[in-house]
């Protein structure tokens, strides 16, 4: 088959399934607007604004935070709220505190809702006009050092990155170190245990961006193997972890890899990306499903837990799988929560920012605004809390201004952020993609010990930063490496 041919097919399959999207879209908008029990203009400028932050995040001079922020959003936001109120009469999964569930109570959540995403979508149109865009002109491997070491010992890097990401999974898994839900169980010296948040979280998919880069700036196109390697090891650390969030890394990686196709001349072909896509929907699948089972017995008590049977374990994992996919996502239950406390104000968000991390107790969010499922779980062996997302928090005081103010700050901070990744860390669209899905995911997330944010983000910036000294010191013996190859 001809690389013509193939593009026009790729771009035919492309143009299908968006033409099949936006009609699904349209269809839902349209029985949410017949079921919808406030007043119909609120939830058609909702909808108009969710959109248009989604279709934003995939114009031609988006960034990678807009893409993540959109998809989050509109998946917490726009999406959730529509299904739920189709499908499930208003009513959502998680709690939402004095949410009243009447029409005003709805058109006011839903006024809250379109003015904090309109903060992003403001601050992604005025990045894209006078600051940072991506060039789409063609860049040779700028990282000479890393590079040309990773070409002299490829083979025994693979094996290296194997038994280390196997090493930090299995003693974590069997220490107790960092997982969702769970109390520490094992603390280590000289502040082990940030290591291996760090690499749980992001800081081993690094490592996968580089390679994938690195291999195809050898090979000059893409190559299978490769993002083997890179599920592979998005699958056991989520596992490790147990969470479930094997789509979030991987898919940014997945997402890196299509936008650095054409800038960088990268070849590929459609059987490439079904194949991928194919082993990226097993692996996930079975992650989804495994964490879930692991969980049913994990987070009861012991006793309980030897009694649990092998099948009532995997229906309960069953249960737990079936509203992931709509109710994982963090956006409209907190704003509904939030938006019809009564007690509003300074006082509130004074008191939500002094908030302090302790494993043994629940948020803030769950302690005073929502009546929490988790309060009166065993907070000796499970750390469970609620999150009421960015946009919520931000409204803690009450004001439409603070709140638009707020998330077009944090939208121009997220994007200063991935041009410093994007400078710092060697041009690498694919790491650019990984960092920015991960400080979307915080922003979406948002609500936890909001002090604490430093962090993540300081753990971002020591992540480039190791990269880019790493880099520096291999081109001292590397100064010679052939650069052609390009990315």
């Amino acid at each position: 088959m001809s690389p013509n041919l193939e593009e026009i097919l790729s771009r035919n399959i492309i143009n299908m399934l968006l033409l099949i999207f936006w009609g699904a879209v349209l269809i839902l908008s349209v029985l949410a607007f017949a079921s919808y029990p406030g007043q119909g203009y609120i939830y058609i400028l909702f909808t108009i604004i969710s959109n248009l932050l989604l279709y934003f995040g995939f114009r031609n001079n988006a960034i990678f935070f807009d893409t993540f922020i959109g998809i989050f959003l509109w998946l917490g936001f726009w999406f959730k709220l529509s299904v739920r109120v189709v499908f499930a009469d208003g009513v959502f999964h998680e709690a939402v505190g004095f949410f009243g569930g009447t029409g005003t109570a709805f058109d006011h959540a839903l006024l809250v809702a379109s003015c904090g995403l309109s903060g992003f979508l403001l601050a992604s149109y005025v990045r894209e006009k006078l600051s940072f865009n991506y060039s789409s002109k063609t860049e040779g491997v700028t990282q000479k050092g890393l590079f040309g070491f990773y070409k002299n010992y490829r083979k025994i890097i693979w094996i290296g990155f194997a038994a280390l990401f196997l090493v930090v999974a299995v003693t974590n898994a069997y220490l107790g170190i960092y997982q969702r839900g769970s109390i520490t169980r094992t603390i280590l010296p000289f502040g082990l245990n940030g290591v291996y948040k760090w690499l749980l979280l992001f800081g081993l998919a690094s490592v996968s961006a580089l390679i994938l880069r690195f291999e195809f700036a050898i090979k000059k196109q893409t190559y299978l193997p490769a993002m083997i390697l890179v599920f592979l090891e998005s699958l056991i650390s989520n596992v490790s972890m147990l969470s479930r969030g094997m789509i979030l890394n991987s898919g940014a990686l997945i997402y890196g890899v299509l936008a650095a196709l054409k800038p960088h001349a990268i070849k590929s072909s459609i059987r490439f990306f079904l194949v991928s896509g194919v082993i990226f929907a097993a692996l996930f699948l079975g992650s989804v499903f495994g964490v879930n089972y692991l969980r049913s017995g994990s987070y009861v008590d012991d006793q309980h837990a030897n009694q649990l049977q092998t099948a009532k374990k995997l229906q309960t994992a069953q249960n737990m799988t079936n509203p992931l996919f709509i109710d994982r996502w963090v956006g409209m239950e907190g704003v509904m929560a939030v938006s019809s406390y009564p007690y509003l104000g300074w006082d509130l968000w004074k008191n939500a920012l002094e908030e302090s991390y302790n494993e043994n107790e629940t948020s803030f969010y769950d302690n005073n605004l929502i009546e929490s499922p988790y309060i009166d779980t065993d907070k000796s062996a499970h750390h469970f809390i609620s999150l009421p997302g960015i946009i919520a928090f931000f409204f803690y005081p009450g004001s439409f201004i603070f709140l638009f103010v707020s998330m077009f700050s944090l939208g121009a901070a997220a994007a200063l952020f991935e041009a410093f990744v994007f400078r710092l860390g060697g041009r690498n669209l694919i790491l650019c993609a990984l960092i920015a899905q991960v400080i979307a995911f915080r922003f979406a997330s948002f609500g936890y010990v909001p002090k604490q944010s430093y962090l993540l983000f300081g753990t971002i910036l020591l992540n480039v930063i190791i990269i880019f000294i790493g880099d520096k010191f291999l081109s001292r013996f590397y100064k010679n490496t052939d650069t052609d190859q390009t990315l």
